[in-house]
């Protein structure tokens, strides 16, 4: 007899799925809970993790967004456990390394609880990681200090973990979604609106000669003050994301509609709606998860030069640190880092190397390559398939109108549009995310993608709780019962 995962979920901490179907009141009520913890335990203020240097944290700020993390204190861990695990176990699956069918009921709990497992072992390795390579520095060296930074970290690590299964049987979405929502918008908002100086600890006011760091109020500044560059230079980051979040919140509406009526209510019909980004935004949030482990692993790895400290090199790359982090400047890690500038200000300013054309174009091919692969896993390991989409449209008595009532006609009609879109929605998702970051967009290309995909995504959710009364039939129909 062959190991069953199965066996060891008594042993794995858990939230029981609720006994009862949650009002939509409840379940918004557990979102906001978990997302108040989430901002509470990543501020210094309640969150800081004993015993460590908190200055020294600010040089991963690049990688808390895309994390869902907060350097430095018990959310520092974020979200890159859970992501970084359930990569692993697709490629797994994705390898026949694990040969689970995740049609099968059994094979998607083994698959829950495999994801789940890695999720911990990662919490792990990452917290021993972090303090042994010195990603967190300890004020002192001792033993029992780090032992107690790497006990914070671990719980810190879990506390995400079950949030996030909170989130997702109690509440609405999915913990990893919103985290990374709610860091981003955070971010987007400080960089547009932030009243205070640059270059200052903390939030001080900025006089009539300093430039405050949100970039609405420095363009007013600027304009005041006759600087013009200056002024373009803080209008255009706020117009490139505002033209993002427009073409992506478009983007959302592109669908392919399959029609469809009910067997056993004459008469009835609906519409199975295929999306553009027909797997939402799991396939970017996978893609900028890995780019973010390779970078922070990449920069762990580099040991300062002798003749200049401030820069670090190693097997994947050279860091320079500045007050923003640590900057990639050459190797794997440079390529696959987003743009930290603005292509259009850097045409206007004529800045513009062969060496950064090259690392856009690189850049874009790697993020789309990415995005397509996860997309085509995502659809196959999260039954999202044609296969699994027709027995759900078979469950609920429903048909194509034209064919027979059988699940392998329907997979057949699905065939010409779920695997093109798993392709061509990764496709889209990766060009955007990544003309975002060339474009300069606040909160990172891949940040504002993420943000507007998830809001929509909840938008969807908050309209199937809305249908109270509807035919049972459409209730299956739409996950309601």
């Amino acid at each position: 007899m062959g190991f069953d995962i199965r066996s060891v979920a008594k042993f794995l901490p858990s939230i029981e799925r609720p006994t009862y179907r949650p009002s939509l009141n409840k379940k918004v009520l557990w979102t906001l809970v978990c997302l108040i913890i989430y901002f509470m335990l990543s501020s210094h203020f309640f969150g800081e993790l004993y015993g460590i240097n908190p200055q020294l944290t600010k040089r991963f700020h690049t990688l808390e967004m895309l994390l869902g993390s907060s350097f430095g204190t018990l959310m520092t861990l974020g979200i890159g456990p859970i992501v970084t695990g359930s990569i692993l176990l697709q490629l797994l699956i994705g390898a026949k390394i694990i040969d689970w069918d995740l049609n099968k009921k059994e094979d998607r709990e083994k698959y829950q609880i495999a994801q789940k497992l890695f999720s911990i072992i990662f919490i792990i390795v990452e917290s021993l990681v972090f303090v042994i390579s010195g990603a967190i520095i300890p004020k002192s060296y001792t033993a029992f200090n780090l032992f107690i930074i790497f006990l914070q970290l671990f719980i810190g690590g879990m506390i995400v973990l079950l949030m996030d299964e909170i989130i997702s049987k109690y509440g609405i979405g999915s913990g990893i979604s919103l985290f990374i929502a709610a860091g981003v918008i955070n971010q987007v908002f400080i960089s547009i609106f932030s009243p205070c100086s640059i270059g200052m600890e903390g939030c001080v006011l900025p006089t009539g000669e300093t430039e405050p760091v949100g970039k609405f109020w420095g363009f007013i500044f600027s304009i005041s003050k006759g600087y013009t560059y200056q002024a373009i230079s803080a209008l255009i980051p706020i117009l490139t994301t505002i033209l993002i979040v427009v073409i992506v919140a478009y983007a959302q509406g592109i669908t392919v509609e399959i029609p469809l009526t009910f067997s056993a209510v004459k008469g009835f019909g609906r519409r199975w709606s295929l999306n553009l980004f027909y797997t939402s935004n799991m396939p970017v949030i996978l893609a900028a998860a890995l780019i973010a482990n390779i970078e922070l692993f990449g920069g762990l790895m580099a040991k300062p030069l002798e003749n200049n400290p401030s820069v670090s090199c190693g097997l994947l790359g050279c860091f320079t640190t500045t007050e923003e982090g640590n900057i990639p400047t050459s190797g794997l890690v440079y390529y696959l880092s987003a743009p930290k500038s603005n292509l259009i200000l850097d045409l206007l300013s004529g800045n513009v190397t062969s060496k950064y054309v090259a690392k856009i174009i690189i850049y874009i091919l790697i993020l789309v390559a990415l995005c397509v692969t996860f997309s085509v896993f995502w659809v196959t390991t999260s039954g999202m398939d044609s296969e699994s989409v027709a027995k759900q449209i078979d469950n609920i008595g429903m048909q194509i109108p034209g064919y027979r009532k059988n699940p392998q006609v329907t997979k057949m009609v699905l065939d010409k549009y779920i695997p093109p879109l798993s392709v061509l929605g990764g496709l889209c998702i990766g060009l955007l995310a990544a003309l975002a970051d060339i474009l300069g967009a606040f909160g990172s290309g891949t940040g504002i993608l993420l943000t507007v995909t998830i809001l929509y995504g909840f938008q969807q959710q908050f309209k199937q709780e809305e249908i109270e009364g509807a035919h049972p039939l459409i209730k299956r129909f739409v996950g309601e019962d």
